[in-house]
């Protein structure tokens, strides 16, 4: 069950990525980041007021927000961190990028929390999904090389930079997850408060950065696809997180399957956007499916 959430949130994930990059274009990127945690914060406004005010209405179901003390949002608040840094990276990466080149970059992330989740948490994997994992980094790798094409310098790029920044703080996060479910916290609560503190986090950054300088820089220009940013990441980390409370999950397959989502942006990128270079990528791509396919075998 817990993969199955894990291939919905690499769905929703993907429509997630497609409607940043067009919130992004030519706009200013951290106003665009403090709407998405304002609206992610507002979706999550009346599970709170229910679970406080009227407990009995959500108790016991997958929606309460349980009331915990410090002792818990002290490691809440260092998620949040961890999170909005892989975003600010993400985003102004993002914005200056094609996104079939940021996509199969944010999709070695999945290698990194591979790595740490061996090291960190003893997991162990069988033969199905050593090969699907091994396709995956084939396909991600020549995914990357076949970005090339396009005439971006990996190594002189502050934008690839930023994205890699994205990527390994993104492998932080996801190890963390995997350690907050694994020591009890509720997967509501983390998703929950997060997006609280990422907002207030945001809201300093807007004004003391941002707000100053506004007018010398790219100005904001409000589009209804940023609205859909939050609808979609919301939806994608409550599957997520609820896959992740499955006391046999994994974060490593967890993680490689929500990269997945680069096949939704490989199709936006292609068709929506008009992207270049689609078909020397296309081979590449399935090579992620049947990578996928073999993760899948791997959990029967």
């Amino acid at each position: 069950m817990w993969l199955l959430l894990a291939f919905l949130s690499a769905t929703l994930l993907g429509f997630y990525d497609v409607f940043k990059k067009k919130s992004l274009k030519d706009n200013a990127v951290l106003p665009v980041l403090f709407l998405n945690t304002f609206f992610s914060s507002l979706i999550f406004l009346p599970f709170i007021l229910i679970s406080v005010y009227k407990p009995d209405l959500l108790g016991g179901t997958i929606f309460n927000v349980p009331v915990v003390g410090w002792e818990q949002h002290k490691y809440i608040i260092i998620k949040s961190f961890i999170v909005l840094s892989s975003w600010i990276f993400g985003y102004f990466g993002m914005k200056h990028l094609p996104l079939t080149i940021v996509g199969p970059i944010n999709a070695t992330r999945p290698v990194m929390v591979l790595v740490g989740a061996m090291l960190v948490f003893g997991e162990r994997l069988n033969l199905y999904q050593w090969i699907g994992v091994i396709l995956a980094i084939v396909s991600f790798i020549m995914l990357s090389f076949s970005g090339r094409k396009e005439g971006i310098n990996f190594k002189h790029n502050i934008w690839i930079l930023f994205i890699v920044l994205a990527t390994i703080t993104g492998a932080a996060s996801g190890l963390y997850d995997k350690y907050l479910m694994s020591h009890g916290f509720d997967r509501m609560t983390v998703q929950v408060w997060y997006s609280y503190y990422q907002m207030a986090m945001m809201t300093v950054i807007l004004f003391v950065l941002w707000y100053p300088k506004r007018k010398h820089t790219t100005p904001f220009v409000w589009k209804p696809s940023i609205f859909f940013i939050s609808l979609f990441l919301v939806c994608a980390d409550f599957v997520y997180f609820y896959a992740l409370s499955y006391p046999d999950s994994m974060i490593s397959i967890v993680s490689m399957v929500r990269r997945s989502s680069v096949v939704v942006s490989f199709i936006a990128g292609a068709f929506l956007f008009r992207e270049k270079n689609i078909r020397s990528k296309s081979f590449d791509l399935i090579l992620v499916l049947l990578g996928m396919f073999f993760l899948y075998l791997g959990t029967k």
